[in-house]
């Protein structure tokens, strides 16, 4: 199995310096994929790919592109769901993985707080990024890239 790879959902990521200090550490490649404004960098590790502005243009080049193994940073849900199916490891940019066993409960969360929002019931204030969302999310990675990149020697 090739050595994964990490896919960001860069559009607001929070965790960008996050994911490149562990990939760093670990010697993996990391692609961003995003509508635009991303700055290049000079570091032959860490590609950007730039998509058109479509609503799900980034998911689906992420979806496109990620094979079983890689990991896939994401904050939204469908598209978590999507590469979950696809069998790569995937984690939010608060530390929270979403895995098969996890997943269904996530997309019915969503549903239910976005009915709710459309119906007026919740104003749909989402949480405050904090620096333990940002302690959890490397910690969370870390393990999870460590896992990925032992799957993919060959024992």
């Amino acid at each position: 199995m090739p050595a994964p790879i990490i896919y960001v959902d860069a559009d607001a990521c929070p965790v960008k310096a996050e994911v490149e200090k562990v990939a760093e550490r670990h010697g993996v490649v990391v692609t961003y994929v995003s509508n635009g404004g991303l700055r290049p960098s000079r570091d032959p590790m860490i590609r950007n790919v730039v998509v058109s502005k479509g609503a799900d243009a980034a998911d689906d080049w992420i979806v496109e592109n990620a094979k079983p193994n890689d990991v896939v940073v994401t904050a939204d849900i469908p598209l978590a769901a999507r590469t979950v199916a696809l069998g790569a490891h995937v984690l939010g940019p608060t530390g929270r993985p979403f895995t098969h066993e996890t997943i269904g409960m996530a997309v019915a969360m969503r549903d239910l707080k976005q009915h709710l929002r459309e119906t007026g019931e919740s104003r749909g204030f989402n949480a405050a990024f904090t620096a333990k969302d940002r302690s959890n999310f490397l910690g969370e990675l870390d393990r999870i890239l460590r896992r990925a990149l032992k799957s993919a020697t060959p024992g």
